[in-house]
């Protein structure tokens, strides 16, 4: 793979739809980046729905997400980082790091699903970074 390809994420030959679909996806996350609520709305259907299964919440309806982002206490957390988005179909992964308000960082992972042009349901999980373990130092690269 070219490195122009993989640093967008992308392979040779992929589907025109998936192109419009991580382009899509590209335009959310830089909403979020921006914390733009207003753009954001824009990129869900009206049905959405967003799961954080770590909590065990489970949020329904655009209105709905929107509040969450829009009160979460401190501002909702930046996005700074987006290492890789993969998209197949309907279906995206990205792999973003967030900061929190609290000065926490996360990597996170978000699991979107993709119906005429809307995010229709998303699932994101949440991992604070931790230290390589000494054991396995010396099997670890960095980067």
């Amino acid at each position: 793979m070219d490195q122009q390809h993989e640093m967008h994420g992308m392979t040779p030959g992929m589907a025109t739809d998936d192109m419009g679909n991580r382009a899509l996806v590209e335009r959310y996350l830089m909403a979020l980046r921006g914390d733009d609520l207003t753009a954001i709305a824009q990129f869900f259907a009206d049905d959405v729905e967003i799961e954080w299964p770590q909590s065990g919440e489970h949020f329904k309806g655009k209105q709905t997400c929107l509040n969450v982002f829009a009160n979460y206490p401190g501002g909702s957390p930046k996005l700074v980082d987006v290492r890789r988005i993969t998209v197949d179909g309907g279906l995206a992964v990205g792999e973003v790091v967030l900061d929190y308000p609290d000065g926490k960082r996360y990597q996170t992972v978000a699991i979107v699903q993709l119906r005429d042009g809307k995010i229709v349901h998303e699932t994101d999980y949440f991992a604070e970074p931790f230290p390589v373990p000494e054991w396995r130092i010396q099997y670890a690269t960095t980067g």
